[in-house]
């Protein structure tokens, strides 16, 4: 066999290769993964931990199972504060996050690489500039994302999101800006098809000037006032309430609860009241 063949079989196996790792190694290692049984003990604590785990019919149980899986497999916790990470707050954390691509794409998450996890509140320190003078504060925070795929939490509200009832959900909130980051900015937009994103503007600007002006006129608002902040929060906490209390949101807000709906594609209120199956 002459050298040129020799060179030329080279070339295309290592071109072969390196087209398997760009576009099917990634899959290919998820499929093995989901191979494996998910362990008794990972389902009995997201029965535990996960109110919606329990909400769910059989198919999407199973859905949410390989979801976490993979999450745990690919993500790396790390406690902080001396705050030891156990299969408890591993599975509370992914088994909350996952919802949020129960029915879209676990590539949402390909991004996220690194969980930081508190015992309670932390705080932080940040420096402000106006241009002439530099101040320094301080902020107690129960979460926070960033677009380099890091998500901090707050153990002490982790453990609320446990609860079937709680209006809150610090790990849907701060997922919910990982799912926003998707396109690139924080803007309370997620990456939408033109149709799609054209509806959602003009749904989403009416319901946030709604609820401003609701706090304006000292009404009670029918999302948390968190939410009117900024858009970014305003789509962290709308997903909240969409999870944790579906039928409010649909009754006070149908086309916001639509649009989410659509996008998550996933119907809490088919569910009834979560956490009430299988107890």
């Amino acid at each position: 066999m002459s050298s040129g063949l020799n060179y030329a079989i080279f070339a295309i196996a290592v071109i072969a290769l390196a087209v398997f790792y760009l576009f099917f190694y990634r899959d290919w290692r998820r499929a093995r993964r989901l191979r494996q049984p998910f362990p008794a003990s990972w389902r009995a604590l997201l029965h535990q931990q996960v109110p919606w785990y329990r909400a769910l019919p059989p198919e999407l149980k199973q859905t949410l199972e390989q979801r976490v899986q993979l999450f745990l497999v690919e993500k790396t916790f790390y406690g902080c504060d001396g705050f030891t990470v156990d299969d408890t707050v591993r599975l509370t954390v992914a088994g909350h996050a996952c919802l949020l691509v129960l029915a879209r794409p676990y590539s949402d998450y390909d991004e996220v690489r690194s969980i930081l996890v508190y015992p309670d509140a932390y705080r932080v320190q940040s420096l402000e500039s106006d241009g002439l003078v530099v101040s320094e504060s301080h902020e107690i925070r129960a979460g926070e994302a960033s677009d380099r795929g890091q998500v901090v939490l707050a153990w002490s509200e982790c453990e609320l999101a446990a609860q079937p009832f709680c209006e809150h959900n610090v790990i849907l909130h701060e997922f919910a800006h990982q799912l926003d980051y998707l396109d690139g900015a924080s803007d309370g937009a997620p990456p939408l098809g033109s149709a799609q994103a054209r509806q959602w503007q003009h749904t989403m600007a009416g319901a946030y000037e709604n609820l401003r002006q609701s706090l304006e006129r000292h009404q009670d608002p029918w999302l948390d006032p968190y939410g009117a902040t900024e858009p970014a929060e305003f789509f962290a906490v709308l997903t909240e309430t969409f999870y944790q209390q579906p039928r409010h949101l649909k009754d006070q807000q149908p086309a916001v609860y639509d649009a989410l709906r659509e996008f998550y594609r996933f119907d809490p209120a088919e569910y009834g009241r979560m956490g009430q199956a299988d107890r």
